[in-house]
């Protein structure tokens, strides 16, 4: 609309008009590093703008600001902000993959890796999301438009996006190690959104889980003290619960796959069948 705006009146862009612009940033779902507390970068089509942008955005960002050389420089640093996050945990969660095989817990490597002072702890999980699971792919299109064609961001997504499925197959995997029946088995899933203490389902890989849960035709429930029950309903056809109302110790399973702190009190033990 803008386009065809300045067609028809001739508005001729940083002559007529300007543009300013500032990268998103924020962390959902954490009271510490809310708008304000986190430094922000701005920019602007001319050194000008940048200054009015930059000065607009100083009057409420009590970490600060940085002013990027131009617009794209600033969208720049958005994507591989996600980008190196999305690589890192990709990383290790591969390296959950190689050492379930062999045996040895991923998180006691971590723990002892993190003793060197300069390793970059991070956990293997699902990585969902509206930044981290697509900001990687629109830097890995424009990559392409300019005749590379990416390897580590690529692969990266790849891995992390087939976490869901590993995790699914990992529960069927460990019910028929136990003798337990996989079809109509009862699943309870704790937590649907994309992170830990956020309403925000959007693009959780939790869903999923689920959807391949139900290709094997189980009964699943859905335990989310923040998820939108509607919202997840439109995604999987299944609402969310905001209290456990069976407890009739009749689930088969339980997967916790969203650490939730109301989640961390939780005993499981009273909504299985029997632990064995």
């Amino acid at each position: 609309m803008c386009s065809s705006i300045g067609k028809s009146s001739g508005l001729k862009f940083n002559k007529d008009f300007f543009c300013g612009y500032s990268p998103l940033r924020i962390n959902p779902g954490y009271k510490i590093n809310t708008l304000t507390k986190i430094k922000k970068v701005t920019s602007g089509s001319t050194p000008e703008v940048s200054l009015i942008v930059d000065k607009l955005y100083n009057s409420i960002i009590e970490a600060g600001t940085y002013i990027a050389p131009s617009i794209k420089v600033a969208e720049g640093s958005k994507a591989i902000e996600n980008a190196q996050r999305d690589i890192n945990i990709s990383f290790v969660n591969e390296l959950a993959l190689i050492f379930d095989r062999m045996g040895i817990d991923t998180n006691d490597v971590l723990d002892a890796a993190e003793t060197k002072w300069n390793f970059l702890k991070f956990s293997p999980g699902l990585v969902g999301g509206h930044c981290i699971g697509v900001d990687p792919y629109y830097l890995a299109q424009k990559a392409q438009e300019f005749g590379y064609h990416p390897e580590i961001i690529l692969a990266g997504r790849r891995l992390n996006d087939s976490m869901g499925d590993y995790v699914a197959m990992e529960v069927i995997r460990l019910m028929i190690k136990k003798d337990i029946r996989v079809k109509r088995a009862k699943i309870l899933i704790l937590g649907v959104t994309f992170k830990e203490n956020c309403p925000d389902i959007r693009n959780s890989k939790v869903f999923d889980i689920i959807k391949t849960l139900l290709n094997f035709e189980m009964n699943i429930t859905i335990l989310d003290p923040f998820a939108n029950s509607n919202e997840v309903k439109q995604n999987v056809g299944i609402d969310s619960i905001k209290l456990i109302e069976n407890k009739k110790n009749d689930f088969d399973a339980i997967i916790l796959a969203v650490a939730h702190n109301s989640f961390t009190q939780l005993n499981f033990r009273l909504f299985t069948k029997k632990m064995q």
